[in-house]
């Protein structure tokens, strides 16, 4: 009777060693999901960046610059005479218009209004962010910008649809510099 009794007992605490097993996951996150991923945004690029150059082709008027950031922009108006661009922190006063690639208005100059913008601490789409600081005081430009740089895969919410490149016009009222804190 001891004997099968300790032997119960081994076998229970021998039973009870190993512990629960974990689950395994239901779907592991690949390497391959990123890559596609990637590949899928190089020729939503590509194929925007094809339509920037045909829009650029058709418009003889203007000679477009392409920025350092991936935006490419022609300006209407120039001021030869001041040489202050906007900067981090200038507070500038502004007007813009956002308008397809098929020349649909899709904001208005005057559905958005002149706007008082404090560069680079406001929120406001990476492209037109970068725009503006390439800008001077009374200084109007178009500019072309990939959907990665305007409203990218999410859109506005509204009116701007997911990955939709957009063209812009500009025009720069004012550029205040900051005052400083200390004097």
């Amino acid at each position: 009777m001891r004997f099968i009794l300790a032997t119960l007992i081994v076998l229970m605490f021998v039973s009870c060693g190993n512990g629960p097993e974990p689950r395994k996951p239901v779907k592991v996150t690949s390497a391959n999901f990123y890559k596609e991923s990637a590949e899928r945004s190089r020729k939503l690029l590509e194929f925007e960046e094809k339509l920037i150059q045909k829009i650029i082709a058709l418009d003889t008027v203007n000679t477009y610059q392409h920025s350092t950031t991936g935006s490419w922009y022609s300006f209407i108006k120039k001021n030869e005479e001041n040489t202050n661009t906007a900067q981090t922190d200038d507070i500038v006063t502004m007007t813009y218009n956002l308008v397809s690639f098929d020349n649909d208005t899709i904001y208005s100059m005057q559905d958005i209004g002149i706007i008082t913008y404090k560069v680079d601490k406001q929120e406001m789409f990476q492209g037109l962010r970068d725009g503006i600081k390439l800008m001077k005081e009374n200084e109007t430009a178009t500019f072309l910008f990939p959907s990665s740089l305007a409203y990218g895969y999410h859109g506005d919410n509204d009116r701007i649809g997911s990955n939709t490149p957009l063209k812009s016009t500009v025009a720069i009222i004012n550029i205040e510099e900051p005052r400083d804190s200390i004097q």
